[in-house]
């Protein structure tokens, strides 16, 4: 068998299809997840706790050249090694909310997978052996006589 005829098999079995489409919409729904986090959640914390930017929170590690910006991104660019906690705490957040989420559609899954009745198939008669049906085979032609 040709390595393109494995690839179109292993391609187009369920299993490798079911995963591609998990993948394709969990990118997705992690970008929805960054939009709740950012523009919803983090302005509420903000307002909250007060005008806190999380995602510019940071401590340099090295030295600044004059005249950069004191900014996540000018010192990223500018190449200063910066421990970048802000931007830590905002995935931390998403995780905790995706993962909270995920949480919950297995619950809801597993709840309506318990209301679901089970339907039982009836017991199928046990199977008598040969040697058994012969015996009564002649045990039947016995009374007959």
């Amino acid at each position: 068998m040709g390595t393109m005829q494995e690839f179109k098999e292993f391609a187009v079995k369920g299993n490798a299809v079911d995963l591609a489409v998990g993948v394709i919409i969990g990118g997705a729904f992690g970008k929805i997840v960054d939009s709740v986090v950012g523009d919803l959640i983090m302005p509420i914390v903000s307002l909250v706790i007060g005008k806190v930017d999380f995602s510019n929170l940071f401590v340099t590690l090295g030295s600044v050249p004059a005249g950069t910006e004191m900014s996540l991104a000018a010192l990223k660019k500018a190449g200063v090694p910066v421990f970048a906690y802000g931007s830590f705490i905002t995935i931390a957040v998403n995780f905790a909310i995706l993962a909270f989420i995920v949480f919950m559609m297995v619950k809801q899954i597993n709840r309506l997978k318990k209301a679901e009745p089970v339907v039982e198939a009836p017991a199928a008669a046990p199977v008598t052996p040969e040697d058994v049906i012969l015996l009564r085979e002649i045990r039947d032609a016995l009374k007959k006589q």
